[in-house]
């Protein structure tokens, strides 16, 4: 058992990560008390991190524990990453200050873009969630996770790509998974497991780098790297602009009777560089 207390740099609305989370059912997420329990694989063992707010947005301050004594440095170093507390917001928020995006900005202060818990899980979560509704999305990878993945103290871990790569897409087809959808979560994690396809190795590269990488795995398309690069490797210049949500949020934004074109969005997102992932999340959060 070990207990650290982290202090970072405001603003920090770490109440908003816990609301976004909270869309997730398999989030460990308790919104009274301010706490997240995450899940994280710290050299290939599971361990449970408590995170606990106990400071304000501008003075952020929080407590970390867990009921395993060893690997401390290490988990924090990962959950510092994840949850975005090196990140300075206010720099951020200053960009956004004078732009058209201004009052988003300030009605969601201090919202971090927080990256999923692993890679693998962040990328199994994208192909299942393509092409449908948020709702049922949600439920599918639920029920992938439970069938295939482990709970431990209450927390649901993701399937390890071992475990996946084994299945038959009947099995998956079971729980109401298309059977092209079905091939490709199964797909992707037979290529890692087989070492075409090192998560963790190719976050280092630049954009167009992985992308090129990703777009020749069947099952994995623009939209597909593009949510892997924002949350599953924190890349802060990216903007979905076919993502219908991303759409939805220019025409609210902007008073349109229809959605914009993509030569339009081209023109609106020209000023939020290099932050475009946070115009991105901000826009989000403007019709959740």
């Amino acid at each position: 058992m070990w207990q650290e207390i982290i202090e970072i740099e405001g603003p920090y609305d770490f109440n908003r990560v816990l609301d976004r989370l909270s869309l997730d059912p398999l989030s460990a997420v308790n919104l009274v008390t301010s706490t997240l329990r995450m899940p994280l694989w710290i050299e290939a063992e599971p361990i449970i991190i408590e995170i606990k707010s106990i400071g304000t947005i501008d003075s952020p301050k929080f407590q970390l524990s867990s009921n395993k004594g060893n690997l401390k440095a290490r988990s924090i170093e990962k959950v510092a990453e994840i949850l975005k507390w090196n990140t300075q917001l206010v720099n951020i928020h200053q960009h956004f200050s004078q732009t058209v995006l201004k009052e988003i900005f300030e009605t969601h202060y201090g919202t971090p873009l927080i990256l999923d818990f692993d890679p693998y899980s962040c990328l199994m979560k994208c192909i299942i969630h393509q092409q449908l509704n948020l709702a049922f999305a949600h439920k599918l990878t639920e029920r992938f996770v439970h069938t295939f993945g482990f709970e431990q103290d209450g927390v649901w871990f993701y399937p390890l790509p071992e475990k996946i790569a084994t299945l038959a897409v009947e099995e998956l087809r079971a729980l109401q998974f298309s059977g092209r959808k079905a091939e490709y979560v199964i797909g992707v994690s037979q290529a890692i497991v087989k070492g075409d396809l090192n998560l963790d190795a190719i976050k280092e590269l630049s954009e167009e780098e992985i992308y090129e990488r990703l777009i020749k795995i069947k099952g994995v398309g623009p939209w597909t790297i593009q949510n892997l690069l924002m949350f599953g490797y924190g890349k802060p210049n990216l903007f979905p602009k076919t993502d219908i949500g991303i759409q939805n949020a220019l025409k609210k934004l902007y008073q349109l009777e229809r959605k914009p074109t993509l030569e339009e969005i081209e023109l609106y997102k020209k000023p939020w560089e290099p932050y475009l992932s946070y115009a991105s999340l901000y826009l989000w959060r403007s019709i959740e």
